[in-house]
């Protein structure tokens, strides 16, 4: 791994993520002045304060020294987190008012959730872009080449095969076949298949191959044929919205694998992983990184809407609850759950890290 390289992830990582984070809080941001609620704060990076300087609404636009997140600080938060400062005892009506924490529950929900809505119509505008300007890679579903030796030639395969459909899921595409092939490694899957005039249901179960550290089936199956299709602005929009529910149930399914057992957390990759991901990705081209920018504004979006304190699908959690109620929980409870949460993602962060330095150092040796 040269110096030049170095430069290039670290540069591609800093200016990958702080747009991600700063549509990220452009979601909270905006909403919350849609409704008139004051902001203090609105900062890409943590920690000391590198740049800042404040707008005519009083707002102090800043980029700090930890390029790892964001926040929006608002009016009565103890910190950019969304905690409550001991203040908001003191608030007279008019100050209640134009602080987020007296808002209705409505309000609140729909400022919190707008961060990560932010990043699914990044990634939506982004696809439909490049399916657009440059055309969307849309194989037909149609095997060319069946390896001998493998899987698919064990299950039936036959060159000339038209996939149709994978379990319940109907199937448009090579690279929508791929996807579950790489999703279900050592996994029986019942696929559909034209075959001249007959239609015929093949079990296969993916073989399993690591590839970058990360678990993924292979069946054996080639199509010689890659397509480039442009799309017009409907079309593009419609699968542009197709890629990012295939993203998002991408992750999902290999979150709950790692739950489940079946998969370990040593496929997950932290900002070390990213920023190399990041830099190979700018050097090879402008296209790549536009869509590894897409699926990563997907996962932050994602990630976000689970349901641990201190990420916004923690304060929403809190906010279900506090619909079911009629009232807030209790602040020692918040507090309990904000601590629970923040060590939650240090831990993360923690694996993660180890597991980006271990990969490092196994390329590097090799």
């Amino acid at each position: 791994m040269d110096i030049p390289f170095v430069g290039t992830s670290a540069v591609a990582f800093i200016a990958v993520f702080s747009a991600l984070v700063f549509f990220h809080e452009l979601g909270h941001f905006w909403v919350a002045r849609r409704f008139g609620i004051r902001v203090d704060v609105f900062s890409i990076g943590f920690g000391p304060s590198l740049w800042s300087r404040k707008d005519r609404h009083g707002i102090e636009w800043r980029i700090s020294a930890i390029p790892l997140g964001g926040y929006v600080k608002f009016y009565g938060d103890a910190s950019g987190a969304s905690n409550q400062s001991d203040e908001l005892r003191h608030m007279s009506e008019a100050e209640r008012r134009d602080c987020f924490h007296f808002r209705p529950l409505y309000q609140r929900a729909a400022v919190v959730a707008a961060g990560p809505a932010a990043n699914f119509l990044l990634a939506l505008v982004i696809f439909t872009g490049m399916f657009m300007a440059v055309g969307q890679q849309f194989s037909p579903p149609v095997i060319d080449q069946v390896v001998e030796g493998s899987r698919a030639e064990k299950a039936g395969f036959k060159a000339g095969d038209r996939v149709v459909q994978v379990g319940s899921r109907e199937i448009e595409s090579f690279e929508q076949l791929r996807n579950q092939i790489i999703l279900n490694a050592d996994k029986p899957l019942d696929v559909t298949v034209r075959r001249g005039g007959e239609t015929l249901v093949l079990q296969a179960i993916p073989a399993t191959v690591v590839e970058q550290s990360s678990k993924m089936g292979r069946l054996g199956i080639v199509n010689e044929h890659p397509g480039l299709i442009k799309r017009g602005l409907a079309d593009a929009v419609w699968y542009a919205g197709v890629e990012v529910r295939d993203n998002v149930f991408m992750i999902l399914h290999v979150v709950g694998e790692m739950i489940g057992g079946e998969r370990s957390v040593k496929d997950l990759g932290g900002p070390l992983k990213i920023a190399e991901v990041s830099g190979s990705v700018a050097q090879s081209s402008l296209l790549g990184l536009l869509m590894l920018t897409a699926a990563l504004s997907i996962n932050l979006g994602l990630i976000n809407l689970f349901p641990i304190p201190v990420l916004d699908g923690g304060h929403l959690l809190y906010y279900a609850f506090e619909a079911v109620r009629g009232r807030p929980l209790g602040e020692r409870v918040q507090e309990y759950g904000f601590r629970v949460g923040m060590a939650l993602v240090l831990l993360l962060m923690v694996v993660v890290t180890w597991n980006d330095l271990i990969g490092m150092v196994s390329r590097i040796q090799s």
